[in-house]
């Protein structure tokens, strides 16, 4: 796979009818290993390893509903009351991040409420957090450190 644009990490791999998967720890099944699959992965390590999050907090893949339209997040950071912390969209690295891509991210949070986006390929990672009241969002360096509230 791809050298993506995060430290190094340790992954479980194996092979299956000529399939290479990977473990993931949230869903604590082998997933089968795709480009986008690849940058979800690294994306949870950074959340565990350097933002500190816990796994419990940790949601990945779920179908949510927007407009009334069965979407799917990639990964979702919770607060401890369950509120949603952080709403992440992966894609492949060959998938460059357009205006597309935000907008996506945009419409499910209308539903989801997150504080902070992250939107990834792996090699690009923006992170934004949310002013809700006047409907933008202000981009910044990095995501806030797991601090127990």
């Amino acid at each position: 796979m791809q050298q993506l644009n995060f430290s190094s990490y340790k992954f479980r791999f194996k092979n299956s009818e000529n399939k290479v998967s990977i473990f993931d720890e949230i869903r604590k099944k082998f997933i089968i290993l795709t480009p986008e699959e690849w940058v979800r992965q690294h994306v949870i390590q950074f959340l565990l390893e350097e933002k500190k999050y816990p796994k419990s907090l940790i949601n990945v893949e779920k179908v949510l509903k927007v407009n009334g339209l069965r979407k799917r997040y990639d990964v979702v950071v919770f607060n401890s009351d369950g509120s949603i912390f952080i709403l992440i969209e992966c894609k492949a690295p060959e998938i460059k991040i357009a205006q597309a891509t935000f907008d996506q991210i945009a419409r499910y949070n209308m539903t989801m409420k997150a504080q902070f986006l992250m939107v990834t390929n792996g090699l690009n990672h923006y992170f934004c957090q949310m002013d809700f009241e006047n409907e933008k969002y202000q981009f910044l360096t990095e995501l806030p450190i797991y601090q127990i509230q």
